[in-house]
């Protein structure tokens, strides 16, 4: 899994200024470009969501790039995928909560009846910041009656405090590479 993950954090990319001044963004897409870089992934997160979450029975993928992911966990291990989206995306009765992230505020949905009461959750996400987003979709997911079981993300970004917001709420969070620079 080493190899793996370093073979991964060699093509993680570094945006300056974006999105806005004075942020050093790290993106994954950058690193999907190389398909060895996406079968390392692949293997990292089946090997962890095995090992760590194996009674999983919902992939919650957080909209857009945590969809790459879910989709691929939820695929292998034949287990339900769905998604948490911005409003107005979803179709159906859909549930929402308002939050900050990053660089403001946003509604989130998920459909009412994509998760049955009692089912065990994990949810996934390329990046964690402020904790914010992921803090909303455990929201949603606990508000639907799910279970969340663990919040997974590629990346953290540590300096920015997410993973602590996280915690005290109760939630379990591992990430595979941590930054503490930011600018």
């Amino acid at each position: 899994m080493t190899a793996d993950l370093d073979l991964v954090k060699q093509h993680i990319g570094e945006y300056p200024d974006f999105p806005k001044k004075g942020i050093l963004f790290k993106d994954i897409f950058t690193a999907l470009r190389n398909g060895s870089v996406c079968q390392a992934l692949k293997r990292l997160l089946l090997d962890y969501v095995r090992q760590n979450c194996p009674d999983v029975e919902v992939v919650v993928g957080l909209d857009a790039r945590g969809f790459l992911f879910s989709l691929l966990i939820a695929a292998e291990l034949g287990i339900s995928c769905v998604p948490i989206r911005k409003k107005g995306k979803l179709p159906g009765a859909c549930v929402q909560y308002e939050y900050q992230f990053e660089y403001g505020t946003d509604v989130f949905e998920i459909q009412r009846e994509s998760i049955t009461p009692g089912q065990k959750v994990l949810i996934i996400d390329d990046l964690l910041a402020t904790g914010g987003t992921m803090d909303a979709a455990n929201k949603l997911v606990q508000r639907i009656g799910g279970v969340v079981k663990q919040n997974v993300v590629i990346i953290e970004l540590t300096a920015i405090g997410g993973r602590s917001k996280l915690e005290a709420s109760g939630c379990t969070v591992h990430s595979f590479i941590q930054y503490d620079d930011i600018e």
